[in-house]
C-alpha cells in the first residue's frame, strides 16, 4: 500500500516539475521588470526634505564673539539686514573671542564667516603656515585702538618692565593682542588678567602700574574719572614691527579731554577688527553662499548706516584694505562693478 502511494506521488512530481521550471523564469523576469520600473521613477522628495535642503543651502554661519562684545552686536545687525528668508539666512554664533573664531572658521562645520582681530592669525603661523591663503577678508569693520593707561610715576614704556600690567579677562582683545604687542616692544611685564574695573581701582591704590585696553575709542572708563594729575596714556610708535597686522592710530584731546591737553595727540596703533571668510574654491556651494551674502551685505550697507544701528557702521569704508590679507574675490568683483558704474564717484 505504501509502495503504491509513493509511486503515485513520484508521478505527480514528475508531471509538475516542468510547470514549476517554466514559471520560474517568468517570475524572475517580472521581478526584474518591476525593479527596473521602480528605478526609472524619480525619487519623490517630501515637502519637509525639500524645505530643509533649501534653507540649509543658503544659511551662513558667522562666528562672532562674546555676548557683551561689539562683534556679536555687529553680527546680529548684519544678520537682520541681509535676511531674505530661505534665500539667505545668517546665524551669528557666540564664541569665546577672536582666536577661537579663527579656529572655528578653519575647522568647525557650518562656519563660513568670522569676525576676528587681524593679529589673531599670528597664533596659527606654526600650526597652519599658509594661514593667509585659507582666510580672506570681506570687510574692515573698525579699528580697536591700543590704550596703555599708566600711573603718574610711569613715564615711558620701559618703566613698565617687571611691573604689574592688566590685560583684562581672557578671551578679550586686550588679553590676546596686548601681550603680543608687548612682546614685540621687547618689554617683559608681570601680566594679570582680571576685569578692568577691578584693575583700575588697584591702579588708584598703587597696586597696579598700568592697564591695557584694546577697543574702539573713546573708552567710557576714561571718561567717567576724575583721575588724579599724572595718570596718562603712553605713546606707542608705529613702525616695521607692527606693519604685518596693525595700523597707525592716535588718541585725541577731543576724545579724552580730561587726560589729553588741547592740541595734543598720543600716537598709538590699532588692531583691525575684520569680517573674514574661508577661502572656498570658486564655484563650490560654500563659495556661492558667501558670495550671495557679500553681494547682499554690500548692496544694503546704507541700511546699516541709518539710525538704529551701531554707530561704527557710519565710518565703514567698503574699499578699506586689511594688512596681510587678500580680499574675498566676490567682494573685489562687487567693488569693481560699482567702480565701472560710477567712474567719477570717489
Amino acid at each position: 500500500m505504501i509502495l503504491m502511494f509513493a509511486a503515485r506521488l513520484l508521478g505527480v512530481l514528475m508531471v509538475s516539475a516542468p510547470v514549476v521550471l517554466t514559471l520560474q523564469p517568468t517570475q524572475a523576469a517580472a521581478q526584474a521588470r518591476g525593479a527596473y520600473e521602480q528605478a526609472a521613477q524619480p525619487r519623490r522628495v517630501s515637502t519637509y526634505e525639500a524645505q530643509q535642503e533649501k534653507i540649509n543651502a543658503w544659511t551662513v554661519g558667522l562666528a562672532a564673539g562674546q555676548v557683551e562684545g561689539a562683534p556679536l552686536r555687529l553680527a546680529a545687525e548684519m544678520a537682520r539686514v541681509v535676511d531674505d528668508g530661505a534665500n539667505l539666512h545668517v546665524l551669528p554664533i557666540v564664541t569665546r573671542g577672536p582666536t577661537e573664531n579663527v579656529n572655528s572658521l578653519l575647522y568647525l562645520r557650518g562656519v563660513d564667516l568670522a569676525i576676528i582681530n587681524s593679529d589673531a592669525l599670528d597664533e596659527y603661523k606654526i600650526q597652519v603656515p599658509e594661514i593667509r591663503r585659507h582666510v580672506t577678508y570681506l570687510l574692515n569693520l573698525f579699528p580697536s585702538e591700543l590704550h596703555i593707561f599708566v600711573r603718574p610715576e610711569i613715564q615711558s614704556l620701559q618703566d613698565l618692565a617687571g611691573k604689574k600690567v592688566n590685560f583684562n579677562t581672557l578671551g578679550t582683545a586686550a588679553a590676546y593682542s596686548g601681550p603680543l604687542i608687548f612682546s614685540r616692544l621687547g618689554i617683559d611685564v608681570e601680566k594679570t588678567f582680571i576685569p578692568h574695573p577691578v584693575a583700575l581701582q588697584q591702579m588708584r591704590k598703587g597696586e597696579m602700574a598700568a592697564v591695557v585696553f584694546i577697543t574702539s575709542k573713546p573708552v567710557d572708563a576714561f571718561l567717567r574719572g576724575p583721575w588724579e594729575p599724572g595718570f596718562k596714556f603712553l605713546p606707542v610708535t608705529y613702525d616695521s614691527k607692527f606693519d604685518d597686522y596693525y595700523l597707525p592710530a592716535a588718541l585725541e584731546a577731543a576724545e579724552y579731554p580730561a587726560l589729553i591737553k588741547p592740541g595734543e595727540r598720543i600716537s598709538t596703533i590699532a588692531v583691525p577688527t575684520v569680517l573674514v571668510a574661508y577661502n572656498w574654491p570658486a564655484g563650490s556651494d560654500r563659495y556661492r553662499r558667501v558670495t550671495r551674502f557679500t553681494d547682499t551685505l554690500f548692496a544694503r550697507i546704507d541700511r546699516l548706516q541709518s539710525p538704529g544701528f551701531d554707530a561704527k557702521w557710519q565710518t565703514i569704508n567698503l574699499g578699506a584694505t586689511v594688512p596681510g590679507l587678500t580680499r574675498f574675490p566676490a567682494a573685489q568683483e562687487w567693488l569693481e562693478r560699482q567702480a565701472r558704474k560710477s567712474p567719477n564717484k570717489q
